[in-house]
């Protein structure tokens, strides 16, 4: 297996990601029509990825985005700082009164048979406003760059931002940099905007500069429009469905080399069944299944993606790479945020199967 992952004594940064942050409030277990009090946490799908692989895996990595000037913004660039991520930002003086704004995402964790509640409030978000010709990537990617993620909650928040990824796609590909993509379909953000037709032609835009392709059966078919059984009857922990779709993926994308997954039973909102797939170059891997205690599901796939990525671009085989992936993934459920807070000692160690007996 090779996906031309650049060296690293070659290169300055191991992974770019470029999307919008935000920043999440969260009561907790309590709704948030009788909450008195929120945890603020600074996420978004493509910087969780760009956190991870720095604060967990020791790797170096950047974030393509929009930065506010006022105290948001001076809050969610003090945690980007935290989590050791260089920035490249386009930078935003809000007018103190309607924005430009870092956009805010409003979710609780919801507790057993009640589930996780999301909404937004994405009004005037700077992120949305970038476009392509915002960024240098000849530059960005000069300095020497292994790899480059985004994803479709990226592309999804506005008619430029897709535009953006593609242009950054295709210079990434001029210098050599393998590219991911997190389809991570979303309706509701997809609404404003098209709707699932235009999600559609916007994804296979952008999957056509992808190498590493992220994303459920669900997505598969939402996002790219790719047939496959109905994944409302089917087992969400059953790899047939996925793999049964990848053939049909790789005819009409055949620029894609690998494809992953997570598998997730939802038996309430704190017990999970977590599984991992991954096709890459005609291979397959299935992780094992494993019963998880959640604390907090959000970023859970984000998380996934980041324990891939690095086993990949370590250079580990593709069994142990799923389950780095898959062992990244299920640890951060068990924090609360979206971004991780697991050691990469912790995540071998689950990886190889190891119990959760205490430490002493």
């Amino acid at each position: 297996m090779s996906l031309n992952i650049r060296k690293k004594e070659d290169c300055q940064l191991d992974l770019v990601s470029l999307g919008s942050l935000v920043h999440r409030l969260d009561p907790g277990i309590v709704p948030f029509r009788k909450a008195r009090s929120v945890d603020i946490h600074v996420s978004g799908g493509e910087y969780n990825v760009a956190s991870g692989l720095s604060d967990c895996f020791g790797l170096r990595t950047g974030i393509v985005s929009a930065m506010v000037d006022y105290g948001i913004g001076e809050l969610v660039e003090t945690r980007v700082r935290e989590m050791g991520v260089k920035p490249y930002f386009k930078r935003f003086e809000h007018n103190g009164v309607d924005g430009p704004n870092i956009a805010t995402v409003y979710s609780d964790r919801g507790y057993g048979a009640r589930p996780p509640v999301v909404f937004y409030n994405r009004a005037n978000e700077a992120g949305a406003m970038l476009k392509a010709g915002d960024f240098d990537w000849d530059e960005i990617f000069g300095q020497g760059v292994r790899w480059f993620h985004s994803g479709g909650i990226y592309a999804a928040l506005s008619t430029t931002t897709s535009g953006l990824i593609i242009e950054a796609m295709q210079a990434a590909k001029r210098h050599g940099v393998v590219t991911s993509f997190d389809l991570n379909y979303r309706p509701k953000l997809w609404a404003p905007i098209g709707g699932l037709e235009a999600a559609q032609k916007t994804f296979r835009k952008i999957v056509e500069n992808v190498d590493v392709l992220l994303g459920n059966e669900e997505d598969l078919q939402l996002g790219l429009g790719i047939k496959g059984q109905d994944v409302e009857k089917s087992s969400k922990l059953d790899t047939s469905a996925f793999f049964g779709m990848i053939e049909e993926v790789t005819t009409v994308f055949p620029n894609i080399q690998a494809v992953a997954t997570t598998l997730r039973e939802v038996e309430n909102s704190n017990r999970h069944q977590w599984g991992a797939v991954l096709w890459c170059q005609g291979e397959q891997v299935v992780s094992p299944v494993r019963e998880l205690g959640v604390i907090d599901r959000i970023g859970g796939g984000d998380g996934f993606a980041t324990g891939l990525i690095y086993g990949l671009l370590d250079g580990r085989e593709l069994d142990e790479a799923l389950r780095l992936g898959w062992a990244h993934g299920a640890l951060l459920t068990t924090f609360p945020g979206d971004t991780t807070m697991a050691r990469l000692a912790e995540v071998e160690a689950f990886a190889a199967g190891t119990s959760a007996r205490v430490q002493r």
